[in-house]
């Protein structure tokens, strides 16, 4: 089990990773929503890997059965090296590759917000975000928020994964 969980939670880091590299050189100028969206389409495809984890595991190196539990914990585990990578490269990205992300990303919202809202409830969502600036500024935030979301992510995945898999 050790060796497929470090296996496939190596390849859905990698991936991870290359997608998001080939998104940052390529996408670059594409609006902050599309990133978004591409985004969530990266992490979906490299936690695909968390099926093929099980699924391997179950045929090549358990005579073709898991139960579920086992299922979900080689899930679970894949997920949680992908979430760990992608946290690091968020960090290292936001933090070396473009320092001034934050704050484009928090200019590009308040633009958004200015153009979509009525000016009262402007100004109450411009003081809620400029409360959260800081706390979204930190490094430990930002790799906390982003190996989550990979993370539950993956455990979703892990959860099908594990249903249609389980094999007695």
């Amino acid at each position: 089990m050790k060796k497929t969980v470090i296996r496939f939670g190596s390849y859905g880091a990698v991936t991870i990773c290359i997608l998001f590299l080939i998104s940052w050189f390529l996408l670059a100028d594409v609006s902050f929503t599309t990133q978004e969206v591409l985004g969530y389409i990266s992490m979906v495809l490299s936690l695909s890997f968390v099926f093929f984890g099980i699924k391997h595991f179950r045929d090549k190196e358990n005579q073709g059965k898991v139960s579920f539990k086992k299922a979900l914990t080689i899930g679970v585990l894949i997920s949680l090296i992908t979430a760990l990578a992608f946290g690091i490269l968020d960090v290292f990205y936001t933090e070396v590759l473009n320092p001034d992300f934050m704050v484009e990303y928090y200019n590009d919202t308040v633009e958004s917000m200015r153009n979509a809202l009525p000016p009262d409830e402007f100004e109450k969502e411009l003081a809620r975000i400029e409360a959260q600036k800081k706390m979204f500024s930190s490094p430990l935030f930002s790799f906390a928020l982003m190996a989550m979301t990979v993370f539950v992510i993956g455990f979703i995945i892990s959860l099908t994964s594990a249903l249609i898999l389980q094999r007695k």
